[in-house]
């Protein structure tokens, strides 16, 4: 083995291993499918090791690629940190904030938020990772995260700013066609949006629809702005946050004293970066976004 390997190499060896393949790896980079193919070679004869079987299956990672996955990771995650740290100077309301916000509300809720800072800040860049998966803040994946559950590990400051509550919306044109339900036995007998194979969402499902049944779902998906989207076509009736619901014109709140759950939302960063004055400018605009949509509600 080489005293040292190529960190490009290695960054393709990660992409490929989190892809399943090299022309995925190869659409993740932008480059084209020969080099990868030829950059991994290089990388297994720098190694003195074969890091992937091939068959017609695809590409399977042998023990030697498994047991290097968290150090490429790692070192994946601390040289996008140290891009992030370089990108202003100390001090400086400048530079990139890595942030990481559920699916829908990334979507539907924050990019409004973040108008302020490109008015009043716009030496600040926004990286915006949409994931319903928590970002590991402890190892710096990310700089900010806005969190549906409450966080617990030492060294996170947080800041709780919303009991988010959900409700049952559809379009206009819909309500038209099929009229309102008065109860909730009553939604049995109407178009229903839901998750397709989400556990904690059939679950949810499970408890706020009589007589639930997945089958019966005229659509089916486990992508929330999808839900949203097909309520908006006309397609039928999802389970909508409340505030996003109540500020679209054509939507109609269904059974509108009923809201079966709230979702808690958190700020969270690390404590060693809450008060870079760039993250600092980010999770007070959070805070203050998120606080005034439930005002507006009150």
């Amino acid at each position: 083995m080489k005293q040292a390997t190529n960190w490009d190499d290695q960054r393709i060896f990660l992409a490929v291993l989190e892809e399943g393949s090299l022309s995925g790896a190869a659409r993740r980079l932008g480059f084209s499918h020969p080099t990868v193919r030829s950059r991994i070679e290089a990388l297994e004869a720098d190694l003195g090791t074969l890091l992937f079987t091939r068959s017609m299956a695809g590409l399977t990672p042998t023990e030697a690629a498994e047991a290097l996955r968290e150090p490429a990771r790692a070192m994946a995650v601390a040289s996008e940190v140290f891009i992030r740290r370089a990108s202003a100077p100390e001090g400086a309301i400048a530079g990139t904030v890595r942030l990481s916000v559920p699916e829908f509300m990334g979507i539907e809720v924050v990019p409004a938020m973040l108008e302020p800072i490109r008015v009043h800040h716009p030496a600040i860049r926004i990286e915006l990772s949409l994931s319903n998966l928590p970002a590991d803040l402890m190892a710096h994946e990310v700089d900010l995260a806005v969190r549906t559950m409450e966080p617990r590990q030492k060294g996170l400051v947080a800041r709780k700013v919303a009991n988010i509550p959900l409700g049952f919306f559809a379009s206009e044109s819909y309500v038209a066609r099929r009229g309102q339900p008065l109860d909730q036995h009553q939604l049995a007998g109407h178009d229903i949006i839901g998750p397709d194979r989400n556990v904690s969402d059939l679950a949810l499902a499970g408890e706020v629809l009589a007589s639930f049944d997945a089958a019966g779902l005229v659509l089916r998906t486990d992508s929330h702005p999808a839900q949203l989207a097909a309520a908006r076509a006309g397609l039928g009736i999802a389970l909508v946050q409340v505030p996003v619901g109540d500020a679209d014109p054509g939507l109609v709140r269904i059974l509108p004293d009923f809201s079966p759950v709230d979702i808690q939302t958190w700020i969270v960063t690390h404590e060693n970066l809450a008060r870079v004055p760039r993250v600092r400018v980010v999770f007070d605009a959070l805070v203050a976004g998120f606080r005034a949509m439930m005002r507006s509600r009150a």
